[in-house]
């Protein structure tokens, strides 16, 4: 009797040992492709994780906000997009999404200018540039069709020198909100703001980068996801409706 019982005892003690060397030489793999590819993909980038995915092999490497693929020895890198064929399901983006994920709780919201319309229940942030015509027209276009929304600006100023100054000028106005929307909307420019009055340019261009925000607009929703470039109308509550 004993030895009966003895011989499945062996075998899941034998099972959990080899789940365990299995684990640990998954481990070993990752970790190498790590080591191997970081010196690979230019100077000052990082990779955070590396996974191995259920599809042909590939390990997904995450490296400062974005995801590639490599193989078991990190000879090769694939930058693309994974999609399922049948469903056209995008798992890189979805993976890309939720690793840029950003606690809305945790924008320094002082830093934006506040632009509440209708009852302003729904919420965004947006980074934009005052010389940006993707950032003109989702004003000129998609916001005069949209309602009942609370907007936070964080000018970022990335596309000329020029956009900080004017960008200054709009945050010493008297009335922020609605100097961004002249300017956006009707380009009339805010009057040249005090010596005296300082803007906020550098703390937000260091919380886009530290963002990795790449340019302008980028919409931040409430549950933390992001959409870089402009959207219409009906994309913009279509992407409401998923957040009730």
């Amino acid at each position: 009797m004993k030895k009966i019982f003895a011989f499945p005892v062996f075998l899941a003690t034998v099972g959990v040992l080899l789940a365990g060397v299995s684990a640990c030489a998954a481990d070993s793999t990752e970790t190498t492709i790590k080591k191997l590819i970081e010196p690979r993909l230019g100077e000052g980038a990082k990779v955070s994780a590396v996974t191995k995915t259920p599809y042909s092999g590939l390990y997904e490497v995450q490296v400062d906000g974005d995801v590639i693929y490599t193989d078991a020895k990190a000879q090769y890198l694939f930058i693309g997009r994974v999609v399922d064929a049948q469903t056209y399901r995008d798992y890189t983006k979805e993976k890309i999404q939720a690793i840029n994920k950003v606690p809305f709780s945790d924008l320094p919201l002082d830093l934006a200018i506040k632009t509440v319309k209708g009852n302003g229940q729904r919420v965004i942030a947006v980074f934009e540039d005052p010389n940006c015509g993707y950032c003109k027209r989702f004003h000129q276009t998609t916001l005069s069709e949209i309602d009942n929304v609370t907007m936070y600006t964080f000018q970022y100023n990335i596309l000329s020198q020029d956009s900080i100054e004017k960008s200054r000028n709009i945050w010493c106005a008297a009335n922020p909100a609605q100097a961004w929307r002249d300017w956006m909307e009707s380009g009339k420019e805010a009057p040249a703001a005090a010596a005296s009055c300082t803007a906020p340019h550098e703390k937000v261009l260091a919380l886009g980068q530290k963002m990795k925000v790449t340019g302008t607009p980028t919409i931040i929703f409430s549950d933390g996801s992001r959409i870089p470039g402009a959207i219409d109308a009906k994309g913009l509550e279509q992407k409401f409706a998923t957040l009730k």
